[in-house]
């Protein structure tokens, strides 16, 4: 049992380190890289929210050397650097912020998009042969394939013969859908729409994988397909989405012939901005009527 006051001494170490060592907002570079930010004080008994920590402007090594090169090359490129050490440890605060990252990213795998999500954007829901969240995890296969309710209520419900199709799945991040469909889909939608492209009817799929676009695309007749998905979520983000984009995709067709765009997040590209990009590329793919390594943009 810990006692007391070494208790005390532990959380008193760890806002020590919170506080961003050997660099000053003075010594930052001035080349539109932010201040280097520094943790809010807790409430009495508790640590600040580690997540709430950009590690892009964290530096925490001990009198360095070239600091003003170096937190600008860290910036632009958000890794885990820079993070120091103690002897021959990482210090308390990045392993803290490291299983918080961790615990996000297995959030984003095993929870399910919220429903109210789901039905405030308009979405119908079909689902792949997968039956549990389980079993989409461990058979890719399956998530690649539509059940036959799917197909039924995909032929019912959803515009024939569209110029651009667009859907939304779960992939493998239920919080990256979260965080980006609502500003991308309308940024697409509008794109689409000032250049008379016409868009069929978007709908939501649980369980899917990328390759259940092309089944979409065969009972639609769809002439280009897109799919807004959760990618698999790794230590710096669990928010990443990709668009993957197809002209005239078919079952089993080869991976090439799929454009993807990704890395939409708060912290990549943005949503709106990626929204009006992938409008961009359809328009594209639609008068060169090619996609994947065919497509030269």
């Amino acid at each position: 049992m810990i006692e007391e006051k070494e208790l005390r001494s532990i959380i008193e170490q760890v806002f020590k380190e919170m506080n961003i060592s050997g660099m000053t907002a003075e010594d930052m570079p001035k080349k539109n890289v932010p201040e280097m930010t520094e943790c809010c004080a807790a409430d009495e008994g508790y640590l600040p929210d580690v997540t709430a920590i950009d590690i892009r402007t964290q530096y925490l090594v001990e009198n360095p050397q070239h600091k003003e090169e170096y937190a600008e090359l860290k910036y632009n490129a958000p890794c885990r650097l820079g993070i120091g050490k103690a002897g021959a440890r990482y210090k308390t605060l990045p392993v803290l912020e490291f299983r918080a990252a961790h615990s996000a990213a297995q959030d984003a795998v095993f929870s399910d998009v919220d429903r109210a999500f789901i039905e405030k954007m308009g979405f119908f829901t079909v689902q792949t042969q997968c039956s549990s969240k389980d079993e989409f995890l461990t058979r890719p296969d399956l998530g690649k394939k539509l059940n036959d309710e799917a197909v039924k209520t995909i032929k019912e419900k959803c515009k024939k013969n569209p110029a651009v199709q667009i859907y939304v799945a779960d992939g493998l991040s239920s919080a990256a859908v979260a965080a980006n469909v609502a500003d991308v889909l309308p940024a697409i939608t509008q794109g689409l729409q000032n250049q008379n492209i016409e868009v069929g009817t978007p709908f939501f799929m649980e369980y899917g994988r990328v390759g259940a676009m092309d089944e979409v695309t065969e009972i639609l007749g769809a002439t280009v397909t897109c799919v807004l998905i959760g990618e698999r979520p790794g230590l710096i983000t669990a928010e990443s989405m990709s668009a993957y984009i197809t002209y005239k995709g078919t079952v089993g067709m080869p991976e090439a012939r799929r454009t993807v765009f990704s890395n939409i997040h708060k912290a990549g590209t943005g949503p709106v901005e990626a929204g009006a990009h992938i409008a961009d590329i359809i328009k594209i793919m639609l008068e060169k009527k090619a996609s994947g390594t065919d497509l030269k943009l």
